[in-house]
């Protein structure tokens, strides 16, 4: 019933919506030669868009079909004339485009009898019930009810009986057909292999730059605190240790004072450089693993941090080192923007989609976190993206705030 249902509503959506999009689009093609199809043909592409992401979604709703879009990027509005005429030329060399065109005729043909189906069977089926019921007096002789001339009241046994298999069939068809009319869709509304391919490639050079201008920054980074930090200091001390070799004989209280400031210095430079090397790479991170260096990770912070850890063993180092600097920043912007009392920290894996590294922290803050501000969370995600990882977030005004990543990866 669920699914007939459904089908009702997908049948009026196929045979009313896709014919009419279909009509439009058509005659705004029609007009382009006149001038007026620029600018109506952007407008009803739009909606044609908007009616097949619909369709994707209740795919993924429905029939548990997950349907990519595969739309090329189009430059924001507003525009002008130029503008119109330079978006229409993108969507128009768009061949999502001309699959969605061919989509909404196919979907208004054999997308609305699939999608009418369901809801036909039960009402089929119900129709010999009906006949049984005592309807069979007032059309005996002159009605059929499929291959039943119904005349006399064993006809309307055949049609209760007829109707009973009707509905058993729609008992286990209905979801069938429900599935295949968005099987249907799919295979014009998804990207095609060409499309994923030349996705992937984008992606991939976008990514391959990140990880560049990344490591880029992280010199520099390491650079200057060399240079700023424990160069300096080693500089101070190798001057200190100058003067004090030109006064242990002259003055020798003042070279033990300057031995003890040497000492200091020196302290402060290995503290200085061990905390650089933790920057880099922590140690025990790498001996220990990711579950480890969350912890105490997590025992750093100021505010109270309840872990769930749970991972099979060991992954490849730049995973761990990427999930680890992920954890630290998330953390870090939870404890000093978000004011939260407490957070929560789970990491697993699981062998789902060929395996998956999931890593969440919520927090009982404020909310409101937005990876568009600020380039701590984009930095994450540039991060992440250099090994197919992904990072999403829920923050509603008022909280709770949830980051959640993904990385594809095995353990070793």
């Amino acid at each position: 019933m669920l699914a007939a249902g459904r089908g009702l509503v997908l049948s009026v959506l196929s045979l009313g919506f896709s014919l009419t999009l279909f009509l439009m689009t058509l005659l705004s093609l029609v007009f382009l030669p006149l001038g007026v199809g620029v600018f109506t043909t952007p407008w009803v592409l739009h909606v044609v868009r908007m009616h097949a992401d619909r369709r994707r979604a209740l795919a993924g709703e429905w029939a548990g079909l997950h349907i990519r879009t595969p739309y090329r990027p189009l430059p924001p509005g507003p525009y002008g004339v130029t503008g119109y005429v330079e978006r229409c030329v993108l969507l128009l060399k768009d061949p999502a485009t001309w699959r969605d065109f061919i989509w909404l005729i196919t979907d208004a043909v054999f997308g609305y009898v699939l999608a009418l189906l369901p809801p036909a069977l039960i009402g089929y089926g119900v129709e010999g019930w009906v006949m049984f019921a005592g309807v069979w007096h007032a059309v005996a002789g002159d009605y059929w009810y499929g291959f039943i001339h119904v005349e006399t009241f064993s006809d309307a046994v055949q049609c209760a009986a007829l109707g009973s298999f009707v509905l058993l069939l729609a008992r286990y068809a209905n979801p069938y057909l429900l599935t295949a009319h968005f099987q249907l869709a799919r295979g014009l509304l998804a990207p095609t292999r060409g499309a994923l391919l030349a996705r992937r490639v984008e992606q991939l050079y976008e990514t391959r730059h990140d990880a560049v201008d990344t490591s880029a920054a992280e010199l520099r980074r390491i650079e200057r605190d060399l240079h700023d930090g424990a160069q300096a200091r080693l500089v101070a001390m190798g001057m200190s240790l100058g003067t004090i070799e030109a006064l242990v004989e002259q003055d020798p209280a003042k070279a033990k004072q300057l031995i003890a400031q040497a000492r200091e210095s020196s302290a402060e430079a290995l503290t200085e450089l061990r905390d650089l090397v933790r920057g880099i790479h922590p140690p025990v991170l790498a001996e220990r693993g990711l579950g480890d260096a969350a912890q105490a990770l997590a025992l750093r912070m100021q505010l109270p941090v309840e872990v769930d850890i749970e991972l099979p063993g060991r992954f490849a180092e730049p995973v761990e080192s990427a999930a680890y600097f992920a954890v630290s920043e998330v953390l870090t912007n939870a404890v000093k923007h978000a004011g939260s009392e407490h957070i929560w920290l789970d990491i697993h894996y699981s062998y789902d989609a060929g395996g998956m590294l999931r890593i969440s922290v919520t927090d009982d803050g404020q909310g409101g976190a937005d990876i568009s501000k600020g380039s701590g969370i984009a930095g994450i995600e540039r991060r992440l993206g250099t090994f197919d990882g992904i990072l999403a977030i829920s923050s509603p005004p008022g909280g709770p705030t949830m980051v959640t990543m993904e990385i594809p990866c095995r353990p070793i």
